[in-house]
């Protein structure tokens, strides 16, 4: 019984992937409507606990917030099992899609179609940033610490800067609202083992990967640190990646990562499966077998973290709800992450090409996305064929 009861959880999980297209608020959507309303794994109220636990952890929220709802269902095991079900699928076509510009050239079709994913790309952080000032402009200090991290990470583009500005933020907001972080850790007894993992898997690629030559080695790196400090969600990720993967390590070109990003948005599942798509594009020129071997192993790397993390915290989750002091820090890192995502999307607008038709397509797809009417998928898929027409 189950057994059945598991198979017929991870069936819904894996609808779920299907239809779960868009960030984490349409996630969300899909997660009621099928796990809460149609199947009843959990009430409403739990859905939205676990909804407020995500939120404050780093990593994907909607991919962690369906791992607790596993991890509820059936233990440990089950919620391992609801990531590879929710995320399998979409990590598959990104790796696949990291091999386009070979098919392309093989089939005889200029990969100039493609180039209207960068202002795609573009436009759709552009609408996300616009979804985060409603939510979180609330009072004026999450206004100026927004325009502060917006100049800062404009000027300077040290990966290490975007979330030491987080810290800060969160840091500020406390100290306004003057309350206090302190938690009885040995009340809560959380699962160190868990932590040890972890801080074991950070310390040892960031001391092994500088005496390497090895890309895969750099990539795992790279990704599991963008997986523990992104706190936000998808859009939050883009400054980190590009900031690591175009500025600083150079692994692909800016009209490379925006047109990943661009398909993307247009596919179910987790948006930081876009990690498979940059890792396989990292390894461009190697040996197949190698490039996708990056492109998944980019895609664990980032996502290891987020497992690590429900891990420790679910079970201690009961007794952190009632510290509501910890949300009020992530008032001041999302307003720093608006500044942040704020600056990347200059900097991307500013990278793509200086021609009449990029720009009204930015503000075209901006527009067309504001008013909630076109699905993102058709939306993706209008472009794309746009592209290949006007060719």
């Amino acid at each position: 019984m189950a057994k059945t009861k598991t198979l017929t959880f991870l069936k819904d999980v894996l609808i779920c992937s299907l239809g779960a297209y868009g960030g984490p608020e349409s996630h969300y959507g899909v997660f009621s409507q099928q796990l809460v309303e149609k199947r009843g794994y959990l009430s409403a109220e739990e859905l939205s606990e676990y909804i407020a636990l995500t939120s404050l952890l780093p990593g994907p929220s909607s991919t962690q917030t369906l791992m607790a709802i596993g991890y509820q269902v059936g233990g440990r095991r089950l919620a391992l099992w609801t990531l590879l079900v929710w995320a399998l699928p979409v990590v598959t076509l990104m790796t696949l899609m990291s091999f386009s510009q070979t098919w392309l050239t093989r089939l005889n079709l200029d990969a100039a179609g493609l180039r209207y994913l960068a202002p795609l790309a573009v436009a759709f952080i552009v609408v996300a940033l616009i979804n985060l000032v409603k939510k979180s402009w609330t009072s004026p200090l999450p206004v100026v610490l927004a325009l502060v991290s917006f100049g800062l990470s404009l000027v300077f583009r040290m990966i290490w800067l975007l979330p030491l500005l987080m810290l800060l933020g969160g840091a500020v907001m406390m100290r306004s609202r003057r309350v206090s972080i302190a938690i009885p850790w040995r009340s809560l007894k959380p699962p160190w083992w868990v932590l040890g993992v972890f801080v074991f898997i950070a310390l040892g690629t960031a001391l092994i990967t500088p005496w390497t030559d090895s890309l895969l080695l750099t990539l795992f790196d790279a990704f599991y640190r963008y997986g523990y400090f992104v706190i936000g969600g998808g859009q939050v990720l883009v400054p980190y990646m590009y900031t690591g993967l175009v500025e600083t390590f150079g692994f692909l070109d800016s009209e490379a990562f925006m047109t990943g990003f661009g398909l993307v948005q247009g596919l179910p599942g987790p948006m930081f499966s876009f990690s498979a798509y940059a890792g396989g594009m990292a390894a461009v020129g190697e040996p197949p077998l190698v490039q996708v071997s990056a492109a998944l192993l980019s895609a664990v790397g980032i996502f290891l973290p987020a497992v690590l993390m429900i891990y420790f915290f679910y079970p201690m989750w009961a007794q952190l709800k009632a510290h509501q002091n910890i949300r009020v820090a992530l008032q001041g890192v999302v307003a720093v992450a608006i500044g942040i995502i704020a600056a990347t999307a200059v900097r991307l607008f500013i990278a793509l090409p200086s021609t009449w038709d990029t720009t009204l397509m930015v503000f075209l797809v901006t527009g067309l996305m504001l008013t909630k009417k076109v699905p993102a998928p058709l939306v993706v898929l209008g472009v794309i064929l746009i592209g290949f027409i006007f060719v």
